[in-house]
């Protein structure tokens, strides 16, 4: 992110159907405006046009439920070994198909994107978190300092808590997004933390966006 408030992601492609899990074509999107009340990002480091990426397969939620306590929504994210502690917006889509991210005057709030997999259900469950805003440093600003190894902790709304390994991270390019490894299909209780990372190209966008993966201890 740069200091004058950069979005975290500027265009993606998303499938129309997301939510509903059913296979639909990818369509682009544009960049959203800059209001820190409710701007609009694209998915998850894909970007369309020159930068075009594939978009969150529509399948990446599973439908599987073996527990009713673990299926309700993520309410907080924990990362001790970077003193994180965070409560969980819900991010949906926007009216142009565009993933919402926590606006910046919340820059210190995670996000759980509601069409992924419910963190501790089989799938894959994403977060999504700022690097920084223009309000200054944000929740996942020291997110690559987490180790393989590390605890990630998520409580849902009935009070259980479900931990979390961390099995590797990666920062990748905006243009090659490894969009199936991030959002496809697992049988694997995984989950995916997504912020911006690397260096500011001309226009003060981050070039990359760091992925940190864990599963289900």
């Amino acid at each position: 992110m740069s200091r004058t408030h950069q979005p975290i992601w500027r265009r993606a492609a998303l499938p129309s159907a997301v939510l509903c899990l059913t296979l639909a074509a990818l369509t682009g999107c544009s960049s959203g405006a800059s209001d820190p009340a409710g701007n609009k990002h694209a998915a998850a480091g894909t970007e369309s046009g020159s930068d075009a990426g594939k978009g969150a397969p529509a399948g990446a939620r599973s439908d599987a439920t073996t527990d009713p306590e673990q299926a309700a929504p993520p309410q907080q994210v924990s990362i001790p070994s970077i003193g994180v502690t965070s409560s969980l917006l819900r991010l949906g889509l926007n009216a142009d198909r565009t993933v919402q991210v926590p606006p910046a005057d919340k820059g210190m709030t995670a996000g759980w994107y509601t069409g992924s997999a419910t963190p501790g259900e089989q799938g894959a469950a994403v977060l999504i978190g700022h690097n920084d805003t223009r309000f200054g440093k944000a929740v996942f600003h020291d997110l690559r300092k987490i180790r393989k190894g590390a605890d990630i902790t998520v409580r849902n709304t009935l009070g259980k808590t479900s931990h979390f390994t961390v099995t590797g991270t990666e920062s990748v390019s905006k243009k090659a997004f490894p969009t199936d490894k991030v959002y496809g299909r697992t049988t694997a209780r995984a989950l995916r933390l997504i912020t911006c990372d690397g260096a500011f190209d001309a226009q003060g966008h981050p070039v990359n966006n760091l992925v940190v993966y864990a599963t289900l201890r």
